[in-house]
């Protein structure tokens, strides 16, 4: 998904190797756009033309697992393969106790943050939970006019004001799948990022655009505070470098559960793949260990196995230079020692994203009480899973 042009030399050569020790085998990589991918997959696997190994994240993976279209990985592999890799990222490849992928890299959000408007505002350090964020906020408009923070509540886009509610103490469902976020810490939650809006501490641009205008605002001076995986940091170098010369890496904030959240990347095998002895090989050569650390390493995110990750971060800690990047490393990897995935793959979770991401802007417009938002989104999510 999205990896040409920049990491064709990674894939080739590795790609080379796998074929060298596997002659039987050849491995034809296809690359397709991130926006193009669901329709692409969909599209195959509906017409019975799946590819063999795809990649993607549990999320819309679990869409399709819960229709049957991937292969259960327990049934090919053995328990001591399973222990390679850390055990709650390969829970959340899983579905009713299945398995549908192989964890492969991994990111956690960090916060980057303007050491020269933070200055301007009179603040010694960025904030780190949501509680401080509001009030630097407005501190931070108050005495530099420009915006603390961005978080995208753009239906379709990035699940982060989601995964805020999971950090803000809001249980989203019940045992039986219903809703459980019409509650005294959900209102309260929905109650935040409406308050922020209105008193015009949020760009008005979280209602039409996604994670990507929060990393133009920030890289144009705009705002204070980006919240991103350590990957984004290198375009920051390269788009303005003015800013990320004052750019400082720090923890990401969270409520005061301290919850932390990981993202996921992954390989799944179609079901119905012609070659599914060959796919489970190749799937787990890209996933060992010595791979995940070569890519770490190249695309600025984590490995997902035990003995890959402790790799990493001994290299981390032998690593002489210090630069804002390495630091972010540091601080991503440290992250993921308590992470986990704030959502677990569940299907329909992205409409509960949709249904709660409208009701939220219907409420940040004025076209709602909080109250009313938060018990139509209930009520919608209830229509939905009865």
């Amino acid at each position: 998904m999205q990896l040409q042009p920049e990491f064709t030399p990674y894939f080739s050569k590795l790609i080379a190797n796998f074929e060298q020790n596997n002659p039987q085998i050849k491995v034809k990589w296809v690359d397709i756009p991130w926006e193009a991918m669901e329709s692409k997959i969909l599209s195959s696997v509906s017409s019975n033309t799946p590819p063999d190994v795809v990649n993607l994240n549990p999320n819309f993976a679990s869409l399709l697992a819960s229709r049957g279209a991937w292969l259960d990985l327990d049934s090919q592999l053995d328990s001591k393969t399973i222990q390679q890799y850390l055990p709650k990222i390969w829970q959340a490849n899983s579905l009713n106790q299945d398995t549908f992928g192989f964890p492969w890299y991994l990111t956690t959000e960090i916060l980057f943050y303007n050491k020269d408007l933070l200055a301007k505002a009179g603040l010694n350090s960025p904030p780190v939970n949501y509680s401080q964020l509001a009030a630097a906020a407005k501190t931070i408009k108050e005495k530099t006019g420009k915006y603390a923070f961005f978080m995208t509540f753009l239906p379709g886009d990035s699940a982060e004001a989601l995964e805020s509610l999971v950090q803000m103490g809001v249980q989203l469902f019940d045992k039986d799948g219903k809703s459980a976020f019409n509650s005294p810490q959900g209102r309260a939650a929905f109650k935040y990022w409406v308050d922020l809006y209105q008193e015009g501490l949020l760009p008005p641009e979280v209602l039409t655009q996604g994670h990507r205008e929060a990393i133009s605002l920030y890289q144009s001076g705009q705002l204070a505070m980006l919240s991103t995986g350590a990957e984004f940091f290198q375009s920051i170098l390269t788009n303005s470098p003015n800013i990320a010369r004052v750019s400082e890496p720090a923890p990401a904030i969270t409520g005061e559960n301290g919850k932390r959240g990981v993202a996921i990347m992954n390989l799944v095998i179609p079901r119905d793949s012609k070659q599914i002895t060959a796919a489970v090989k190749f799937a787990l050569f890209v996933t060992n260990s010595q791979n995940q650390v070569k890519f770490a390493k190249a695309a600025d995110v984590l490995p997902s196995t035990i003995a890959a990750l402790d790799e990493y971060k001994e290299d981390l800690s032998r690593e002489k230079k210090d630069s804002t990047l390495i630091r972010a490393r540091r601080v991503s990897a440290e992250q993921l020692e308590k992470a986990e995935v704030l959502i677990p793959p569940r299907r329909g979770i992205d409409q509960l994203q949709k249904i709660i991401y409208e009701n939220l802007q219907a409420a940040m417009l004025g076209e709602k009480t909080v109250e009313k938002a938060i018990q139509e989104a209930s009520q919608q999510w209830d229509l939905l899973v009865s």
